[in-house]
């Protein structure tokens, strides 16, 4: 996780990114519903934002959805991001929990198609921040 408020330097260009994601499960079904599931999405989401060049700023793992504050560069598109995020975190976490795979026979799928995403001013990213730590809260 890295601080919010840190330019990072490339060469060539100096950016300052955020971007909140959220997705939901298929059908809204609780799947991460032990400390346990948790820590392993939260690791997983970990490994792919590294793989692809991807800051996570905030992560916050409920039992039907994520939601993420991200930074990467920006000549990466955000649709490419999502994908990278749903895709691999669904193949992953299907590989270490085959049992939840099984439960999910009726559609496939860990994730729901849809996703929200919106990018962060410096004072909407304290916002966003302050949301996930209250849902955290609540969870």
């Amino acid at each position: 996780m890295s601080d919010e408020n840190e330019v990072i330097h490339e060469r060539g260009y100096d950016y300052k990114c955020h971007f909140q994601l959220i997705w939901t499960t298929k059908k809204r079904q609780a799947i991460f519903t032990t400390p346990q599931l948790v820590a392993d999405m939260t690791a997983i989401l970990q490994r792919i934002a590294g793989l692809n060049e991807v800051t996570i700023v905030q992560v916050a793992v409920y039992p039907a959805d994520v939601d993420l504050v991200l930074s990467f560069k920006p000549k990466y598109a955000p649709t490419n991001v999502v994908k990278a995020f749903k895709g691999g975190s669904a193949r992953l976490f299907f590989e270490a929990h085959p049992e939840i795979k099984a439960q999910q026979a009726e559609t496939g799928h860990l994730w729901a198609n849809s996703y929200f995403i919106r990018t962060l001013g410096d004072g909407s990213s304290a916002a966003a921040e302050a949301y996930l730590a209250k849902q955290t809260k609540h969870a």
